[in-house]
């Protein structure tokens, strides 16, 4: 699980349980396609190399301190649309992770702590910070969708 620790943090991958961590590769390519602990996945690998989570999966590495660093929090009137899949608006970011860059994934939480949302950034961190503005993180599965 070192590209997990290399995506996310160094050790966050010791939030997944290793007793009941599966893997389905791909009968075309041979390379790992899925991460699932039991049934329930975890994340797809991408072509690029990175890891995209589900809500899920989300909810396991969140449990890890630095994990913080790669998640987004957003005001409370926001989180009804957005953990129905539609994107974060800038205007809407309390707090980002210092780890965010375009195009990293990104974890959407509320101020409680609680994940509502998975996506890709726009924005970096420095930028989701200043902008009032524009999106900051298109959502790829909301907690309730």
């Amino acid at each position: 699980m070192m590209t997990v620790d290399y995506l996310f943090g160094r050790g966050v991958s010791r939030a997944l349980p290793k007793s009941r961590l599966r893997f389905r590769i791909s009968a075309r390519t041979g390379k790992i396609r899925f991460v699932l602990v039991g049934r329930k996945l975890v994340g797809t690998f991408r072509p690029d190399g990175g890891l995209a989570l589900t809500v899920f999966g989300a909810n396991l590495l969140s449990k890890h301190r630095r994990f913080k660093r790669n998640c987004v929090v957003v005001a409370e009137e926001a989180v009804p649309f957005i953990s129905e899949g539609r994107s974060v608006f800038a205007k809407h970011v309390i707090w980002c992770g210092s780890a965010i860059r375009p195009g990293s994934e990104v974890v959407v939480q509320t101020t409680r702590g609680k994940v509502i949302a998975v996506g890709k950034a726009i924005l970096s961190a420095k930028m989701m910070k200043r902008f009032k503005v524009g999106p900051a993180v298109n959502v790829r599965e909301g907690s309730k969708s």
